[in-house]
This record gives structure tokens, sequence and C-alpha cells, in this order.
């Protein structure tokens, strides 16, 4: 015998024993390891079956399910176990649905395997309103009686998709929720090796019978033998639609015919028409409509921005005081942002402590007190979201009261609807944060101002860990008393611009562009600045701005004024690859700015805070004319003009401005015609 011959007779005879030692039967040939797709063994091709609906909600599509006609949405096993009768013993199970409320005490079943003949369950996964239970049946365990493996604290009727990826391996079974962190369960219990599936049939949203029934919409079910899914799922951005298989008439765009045709796929459209202040437009929104009733405007959502169908254009006529708000001491900087189902709220950054800053809600077409925070002279704050998490970031420039110099992050609980502390971070003099997101990953940015007497240090981009929850350090950047960073993309580009202020000795000193390249922000310009206070990044058509505040400069020698001096608007030069000086305008301590629009008028505020002798300055607001570059149309009459913040709710739009030297910030309203 050759021993090539004798090899084969040796791999023939140790697999002829595995198979033996298994029972005559190897799970691994059962089916050929690739994904079975469950969902689409029981839809027909077109979609059309009775009990079965197709519905479009936040851009994509899923089947819901008519509890009248259970027996209908199956299949016997035997259709994808071709070659045995065994369900493999290790598996995934992909889930992607979208479920509604229900009652506490209810459970449904998003897909089980019944034998036919009887009632006996060989294998389930069934959610409740905080659980998921994947439940199987062994004749080694519990004297035959099924076994339950229980995640808990899964919440999945919050109106949203989510991708559950349920992986078993021996003894250990393993949730992953929309790719995050892995919920793992660790039992005695052991998935049986040998579980036949004989005689059995899979139902799709039900257990054959209607009570329990799935009442939400199924967009994913596919079974995958022999791996974890986890790895090939999660490797785009969408991770809560994350596909692995889906059924093809949910993969394709619904195609206007010809004529008086038909859709080729019918389906339901979950049209939802949103009232308010402007709502977010990304892809879970597309398809969406927002009614702006201040600008009588109907606009829909293109999963990036919103596109005017209606709309009556105003004109920016003059401003009114609208509301007076007492504060708890001077306000450094204001924060204006949105909480979805919730409201709008303005978060000012106050200067004493007792009692520290305070955010207030929008209630009554007024702000009210809502929830005050301890903070030390606090500078700004920084309203950002990852995922479903809501943040909101202190710049503290004071060490507290045991001499610990932290800024704060703090995240919106849900039940208590306020916020609360969620980490601390070591930061010198902390003028400003940067929230912002690169290739789906977030980062925050802190201006250090200085250390104790020292200027020259590094401010420093935290990276977000979604394993740990927190953000790390990712890099740090040299900074001459940063005032304020603000982050711009440009197509594929990513830009970070830093505000240095003054460097120990003089505030006329260069401020910096970075660019993001391998992983790193390296720099890609220099910009000569006076006391730089505030970059403001804007874009018109297709053309892309930056306005500079520069707030002193300290070569100017009496009897000149150095707080009256100019401030600057650069426009990208595509061809030059840099930012060059569009227009010049004359300021008095400029420390910030900030771009709106009225109808199809863009405008620039600046806050004006010391012309050298008083606090009481006139703020002014730019109109953009073309050619004519920003043009004064407006005066405002403001005391230490610190921020402004535009913002708009169903019955207008609004300006409001922060004073440094008041316990007082205003809100103006913008009248139009």
């Amino acid at each position: 015998m050759s021993a090539l011959l004798m090899v084969w007779a040796v791999l023939l005879h140790w697999g002829i024993e595995q198979t033996l030692a298994r029972g005559g039967k190897s799970w691994e040939h059962c089916t050929d390891l690739r994904p079975l797709d469950i969902l689409s063994e029981v839809v027909p091709v077109n979609g059309v079956k009775s009990g079965i609906r197709m519905i479009q909600i936040q851009g994509a599509r899923g089947f819901q399910f008519s509890a009248m006609r259970p027996r209908f949405l199956s299949f016997p096993a035997s259709r994808i176990f071709i070659y045995c009768d065994i369900f493999p013993e290790e598996f995934s199970i992909v889930v992607t649905l979208k479920a509604f409320p229900m009652q506490s005490k209810r459970n449904e079943y998003i897909f089980t395997v019944l034998e036919e003949n009887s009632d006996t369950l060989l294998l389930g996964l069934r959610y409740s309103r905080n659980k998921i239970h994947f439940i199987f049946w062994s004749r080694e365990l519990s004297n035959g009686w099924q076994t339950r493996v229980t995640f808990r604290d899964i919440f999945l009727a919050d109106n949203q998709w989510h991708t559950l990826v349920l992986a078993v391996t021996k003894g250990s079974f393993s949730l992953t929720v929309d790719c995050s962190i892995p919920t793992d369960v660790i039992t005695d219990a052991v998935f049986p090796t040998s579980l036949t599936v004989t005689g059995s049939r899979f139902y799709v949203g039900s257990r054959r019978r209607r009570k329990g029934f799935f009442t939400g919409l199924l967009r994913q079910l596919v079974l995958l033998p022999g791996s974890d899914a986890t790895s090939r799922m999660c490797t785009g951005m969408n991770f809560n639609l994350a596909v692995l298989s889906i059924p093809k008439i949910l993969q394709e765009l619904p195609v206007k015919p010809a004529g008086n045709g038909l859709l080729k796929y019918p389906y339901e459209a979950d049209m939802k028409v949103t009232l308010g202040s402007r709502p977010p437009c990304t892809k879970s929104e597309s398809g969406q409509f927002w009614f702006n009733a201040a600008q009588k405007g109907l606009f829909i959502c293109n999963g990036d921005k919103w596109i005017s169908l209606l709309e009556v254009e105003e004109r920016l006529d003059y401003l009114e005081e609208y509301q007076s708000l007492a504060t708890n001491s001077e306000t450094m900087g204001i924060e204006v942002f949105v909480i979805p189902d919730v409201g709008l709220f303005a978060a000012t950054a106050n200067r004493y402590t007792p009692p520290g800053s305070a955010i207030y809600k929008w209630t009554d077409e007024k702000f009210v007190a809502y929830q005050n925070i301890p903070t030390y002279q606090a500078q700004s704050w920084k309203f950002f979201t990852i995922g479903k998490k809501i943040f909101l970031a202190v710049a503290n420039f004071e060490a507290n009261e045991r001499g610990q110099e932290f800024s704060v992050i703090y995240k919106w609980n849900y039940r208590k609807e306020k916020f609360t502390v969620y980490q601390r971070i070591n930061t010198y003099s902390a003028r400003d944060w940067e929230a912002f997101v690169i290739d789906g990953e977030a980062f925050l940015a802190v201006a250090n101002h200085r250390k104790g007497n020292n200027h020259n240090i590094d401010s420093v981009i935290y990276r977000w860990n979604a394993r740990t929850g927190l953000f790390e350090t990712n890099q740090t950047i040299p900074t001459s008393g940063a005032y304020d960073w603000e982050f711009f993309s440009i197509g594929p580009y990513s830009f970070l611009v830093v505000a240095n202020t003054f460097n120990g000795t003089s505030t006329t000193i260069n401020s910096h562009i970075y660019i993001w390249l391998s992983g790193a922000f390296q720099l890609f310009q220099s910009i000569l600045t006076f006391g730089a206070a505030d970059w403001e990044v804007f874009q018109i058509q297709d053309r892309v701005f930056l306005a500079l505040a520069n707030s002193y400069d300290s070569t100017i020698v009496a009897p000149n004024n150095s707080f009256a001096i100019n401030s600057s608007i650069y426009e990208l030069n595509i061809t030059a690859q840099m930012f060059v000086k569009f227009q010049d305008i004359l300021t008095y301590s400029a420390v910030d700015w900030e771009f709106f629009s009225v109808g199809e008028d863009n405008f620039l505020v600046v806050a004006n805070s010391f012309d050298g002798v008083t606090f009481a300055v006139n703020s002014i607001i730019y109109r953009w004319q073309g050619y004519e570059g920003f043009v004064a149309v407006h005066h405002l009459p403001t005391f230490g003009c610190r921020d402004w913040e535009a913002f708009t709710t169903a019955a207008g739009s609004y300006l409001m401005y922060s004073s440094a030297k008041e316990p007082l910030s205003r809100v103006l309203k913008l009248k139009t015609f």
C-alpha cells in the first residue's frame, strides 16, 4: 500500500470513529456553515402574503405579522437541515427587530422550533420588556425539561431598530446588542450536542399560537452554524441595522413604476411629521418630514440634511427683547440644546460657586430654572451624544474646595430626567470643550488655558473607549493660553483649529489649524492672531469660512486702543489649499462669533465685550451681501457681552447672549416680515 493510501485510510478511519462517537451524525455536515436566512423561508419572493405587512420606519423596512394565522409563518426544519437532523451545538442567531412597548408581564416569541405532532418546544427565543430568554430542550438536563438562559436589562422598546447576536458555545451564552459590549451568561447548563430536529418546524414570530405573538417589526432572522457572528456583523457604522443576511425585498429600494403601474414590492411607510425646532436629520430620520411653523416651511430629511419642499421665505426686520434671564452669577458661556422627547434647554456657565451653574428648560415659551450643578468658575458647556447616551461637559477654570482641578462630564439620566456626574477629567484652567466624530469614533478636545502662571502647556484630545465607556487621552497638542477649539470637516478631511490667546509675554501669536491624518492631528496652517478668543466655522453655498474673534493686541501702545482691533474672516482657497483673509471687521475686544440664517439670508453676530473704557458696548449683526462681504445691519446694546447662541422653536427664532459683567442674560426674538 502506498504512503498516500495509508494516510487516506487513517483519516477515513478517524472520521468514522468521530462520527460514531457522536451518535452516527455530526452537525458539521447538517448544513454547509453558511448563514441560514430563516426569515426568507417564510416570506414570499414578492413579499405579498396574507398576514404579512412590509413597513418602512426610519429608512429601513421590516415585516409585521398577523397573529390570526401563526401556522402560516412556518416551515419544516428539514428544509435547511438537508444533510442530517442534528442542531449545531455552536452557533449564532442574528435578529434585527423594532420592538413596540408591551405590558410588564407579557412575553413575545421571536422564533421557535416545535415538534409537529406535539407542543414540545425544542428551541426558542423570546423577549419581555427588559429581558431576552433563550430556551432549549435537552434530555441530559432537567430530566428532559426545558432550560432557559436569561439576559437581563435588555431594553428594546425605544422606537429604534436593534440588531441582536446570540452566540452559543460550550457552557457559554453571549448576547450582543448593536455591536456593543456583549453580555455573557455562564451556567451549568450546556447546549445539547445531539438536539434532533426530526419532524419539527420553525415558527417565526410565534409559538404556533396567538398568545405570545411577536407584535413588532422583524427585518433579519439568521442562523449561523459553527461561529460567533459578531465579528462578521460589526464592521460598518450603522450597528443597529448591521446585516448578515436579509430577504432580498428588504434590500432593494422601491422604484417608481412607469405610468400607473404598481410598486414592485408594495410596502407601508411610517410617515412622521415633526413640529417645533429643527430636529436631527440622519439616516434614521430619512424620509421623515419636519414642519417649521415659524418659517411656514415643510422639509423632508434626505438622510443628511433637511430639504425644503414648501417654504415662505422670511426676512429679518428687527429684534426685540423677549426675556431677561436672571442667572446665578455672571455668565461666561451658554449652550443651547435639545433632548429628544424632553425639550429645549440652555446651560449657563456661571462664574461663582456657590451657587454654581444652572440649566434652564424652555417652558411655556420661556426659559425657567431646571437644575443647578456645582461648578468652579465655569467657562463653557458642551452638549454631545454618543449613540443613545446624552452628555454635557463643563470646562472649570478653578480648583474645587479640595484643591483638585477637574472638568466634569455629566450624563443625562432618563429615569430622573436630570444630568448626573459621569466622568471627571484633570484639566488646567479649562476654557472650552469641543466634541466631534471622526470615522465613527467620538472625541473630546479640551482647551487648557494655563497651569499656574505658565500659559504654554498642552491641550488634550480624548477618545471615547466603547468598552470602558470612558474618554481616554488620545493626543496632546502644545497650546498658548488656549481659549477655544473648533472642529469642522471639508469633504473627507477633518480639521481642528485652536484659538491661542497669550504666550506669557504677548497676545500677538499664531493660532493653528490642524488636519487629521494617520490617526492624529497634524499642523495644517498657522494664522497670526491677537488675543484670539473664538473661531466660528460656517458655509455659504459651497464657500467655507472661518471667523476669528480677536480680543486684545498687546503690541499697541497708548494713546491707541488695544481693544479696538480688527477681527477677521478667512475663506478656504481650494487652489492654494489654505485659508486666506477675506474681510477685516473692526471689533471691540471680540470674544465670540455666532453664525445664523433667516430664510435665505445669512448673518454673523459678534460679542463686543469692552472698548477700553466701558463694558457697555454695542454688539453688531452683520448680513452677508455677496461681493460686499458682511455688512453691519443691527447694533445691539450689550454689557460685557461674552457669548451668543441662536436657536429656533415652534414660535420663532431667537438670539441669546450672556454677560460676563452682570448676572443677567437676555433672549432677543427675531422679528421677520
